[in-house]
C-alpha cells in the first residue's frame, strides 16, 4: 500500500505569547492508500482542530503534513487552493448544497468548474448517484431532499472528482439512524470498491465502526488505536470499552 498522507511531530497552538494553548501535541502518523480511519475522543481533544490541519483549512504550529507527498505546510496559498480541488474531498455535517441548484448540478458542480466536457459529467454524476442511491432524484432541488438524501448528494460531490483522500467531520450528527446507516453503508462501498482514503472525525461509536481502524484522541495527543477485523459488531464493542475508559466521546 501506499502512503498517502504522514504527519511528523505535528502541534497547534491557539491564542497569543505567553498565554497560548496547546490543542495538539506532537502527533506522528502515517496513512495508506484505501484506508478508512475514524478519529474518536472527548470533547475538547483536538478532533476538529486535527481535521482542519489535514484538510488545508487551517496550519499547524509546528511539525509537516505531506499530502500525496506534497509537504502542505510550506505551500503558498494560491498552490494550496488547487491542491484543495484536485487532491480533497469535504463532507460536511450541514450538508452545504446550493438551493438554486439541481441535486445533479451540486454533484457535478467540481467537474464543472474543472471545464470537464458536458457528457464526460453526464456519466460520472450517473455513476456516483447510483452507488449512493441517488439516481431518481438527480432533478429534484435540496428542499425537495431529505436530510439522509442531501447528505448522500454531498459525500457524492466530494467523490466525484475521485480526490486523494476524503475528509469527512461528523457526517452523520444530523441524520436519522436509518440515514447515517445509508450513508456509512455508501462510504463503506466506495472505499472498499474504488479505494478511496477516508478519514472521518465522529463522537459515534456506530458510525466509527464502519471504518477500519480508529484512533483515540484525548488531550491532544493519541492515546491508542484499534483495528476492525472481520466483525463489525465486535468492532463496535471494542470501540464502547475504549471509549469508557475514558469516559465517554462527547
Amino acid at each position: 500500500m501506499r502512503e498517502i498522507l504522514k504527519l511528523n511531530n505535528l502541534s497547534k497552538d491557539y491564542g497569543i505569547k505567553g498565554f497560548k494553548t496547546r490543542v495538539l501535541n506532537n502527533i506522528s502518523l502515517s496513512v495508506e492508500e484505501g484506508e478508512f480511519l475514524s478519529i474518536m475522543g472527548p470533547s475538547g481533544a483536538g478532533k476538529t482542530t486535527l481535521l482542519n490541519l489535514l484538510s488545508t483549512l487551517d496550519k499547524p504550529s509546528k511539525g509537516e503534513i505531506f499530502l500525496d507527498g506534497i509537504d502542505l505546510t510550506k505551500v503558498k496559498n494560491k498552490e494550496l487552493s488547487n491542491i484543495r480541488k484536485d487532491k480533497i474531498g469535504f463532507i460536511f455535517q450541514d450538508y452545504s448544497l446550493l438551493d438554486n441548484m439541481t441535486l445533479m448540478d451540486n454533484i457535478a458542480l467540481p467537474l464543472a468548474l474543472g471545464r470537464k466536457r458536458t457528457k464526460e459529467i453526464e456519466q460520472k454524476v450517473n455513476k456516483i448517484a447510483d452507488i449512493f442511491g441517488l439516481t431518481e432524484h438527480l432533478k429534484k432541488y435540496p428542499y425537495e431532499l431529505s436530510g439522509g438524501q442531501k447528505q448522500r448528494g454531498a459525500a457524492a460531490r466530494a467523490l466525484i472528482t475521485r480526490p486523494k483522500v476524503i475528509f469527512a467531520d461528523e457526517p452523520t450528527g444530523a441524520l436519522d439512524s436509518k440515514s447515517s446507516t445509508d450513508l456509512l453503508e455508501c462510504l463503506k462501498r466506495v472505499n472498499e470498491e474504488n479505494n478511496a482514503t477516508i478519514i472521518m472525525v465522529t463522537h459515534d461509536a456506530f458510525c466509527a465502526s464502519y471504518s477500519k481502524k480508529v484512533y483515540l484522541l484525548s488531550d491532544g495527543e493519541i492515546k491508542c488505536q484499534i483495528n476492525k477485523g472481520n466483525d463489525r459488531k465486535e468492532f463496535y464493542g471494542k470501540i464502547i470499552d475504549l471509549l469508557a475508559t475514558l469516559g465517554g466521546a462527547k
